[in-house]
């Protein structure tokens, strides 16, 4: 068996594999538009609330009606180069309809900022939510935003050890753990990152800490790099003694592999919340 892999950039493309790709976008951010304004109509959405400097730096609450259980903060996807909080607010109704309230994040985005910058201002946006918020915290993300929320629960969190004791579980969706494949791709023209930045930023690379338990949810019909992404990460901090899980979801892909956070009864979910 060659596992010698040829091409770099054809390893982390999504797209060409996934039958009508372009169609996703748009069908994601017109199903988002209208659950903000759902929601917003019930009152029960704070919208574009600061976290930092810049324009990009701002995050959306979404809340139950009742019985609140805790906080989920979602960071999007979009290898750390595109999409926004306002492409993803429907996937909050899954937890939503289970009584958890959700945050959702936008970030600046590379070239702009380093990925190292993107680490920070998430970490920005989730203490925000939780001073917002009380309660217990999970947290998602999905691609890129995998990597960022699993970067929250390494030594070198952005994180104050008040917010990250806090957190009870982090899940992983399609995420990114090691970024030194990524050097050898042609993103790297915006990532702009070298070997010492790479090493820095990858979970599996990093020290979780002690109270960290991590989910890595993969689709079963996803590129192989991402597969063996999902599994580095569960092996490598398995071996830190902390709990962890892989799990390969049948017949999805990494564009309808996050879909699932919106059906409050899907195993993702239960997964994420119970």
């Amino acid at each position: 068996m060659n596992l010698k892999v040829e091409d770099w950039d054809d390893a982390y493309a999504n797209g060409a594999y996934i039958e009508a790709a372009d169609s996703y976008p748009g069908k994601w951010t017109r199903a988002a538009l209208r659950y903000r304004q759902t929601m917003a109509k019930k009152q029960l959405a704070d919208i574009d609330i600061s976290y930092g400097t810049s324009e990009r730096q701002k995050l959306d609450i979404f809340r139950p009606e009742d019985n609140r259980q805790g906080l989920l903060v979602f960071i999007h996807g979009g290898y750390w180069r595109a999409f926004d909080k306002s492409c993803w607010s429907h996937l909050a109704q899954g937890a939503i309809q289970r009584g958890w309230a959700v945050a959702l994040p936008s970030y600046d985005l590379a070239p702009a900022v380093p990925i190292s910058e993107i680490t920070r201002q998430v970490g920005a946006a989730i203490a925000m939510a939780a001073i917002t918020l009380d309660g217990p915290i999970r947290l998602a993300g999905h691609s890129a935003g995998g990597h960022l929320v699993c970067r929250m629960i390494c030594r070198d969190s952005p994180l104050a050890p008040d917010v990250r004791a806090r957190i009870e579980r982090v899940v992983s969706i399609s995420g990114l753990h090691d970024l030194r494949p990524l050097l050898k791709t042609k993103m790297n023209d915006d990532f702009n990152m070298d070997e010492a930045e790479a090493r820095a930023e990858s979970p599996a690379l990093n020290h979780p800490i002690d109270n960290a338990e991590l989910v890595c949810w993969v689709g079963a019909e996803e590129r192989p790099e991402f597969i063996r992404q999902a599994e580095l990460l569960a092996n490598i901090w398995t071996g830190f003694g902390i709990r962890t899980s892989l799990h390969k979801a049948p017949a999805q892909h990494h564009f309808n592999v996050v879909e699932s956070l919106a059906d409050p009864h899907s195993a993702l979910i239960r997964c994420l919340l119970e």
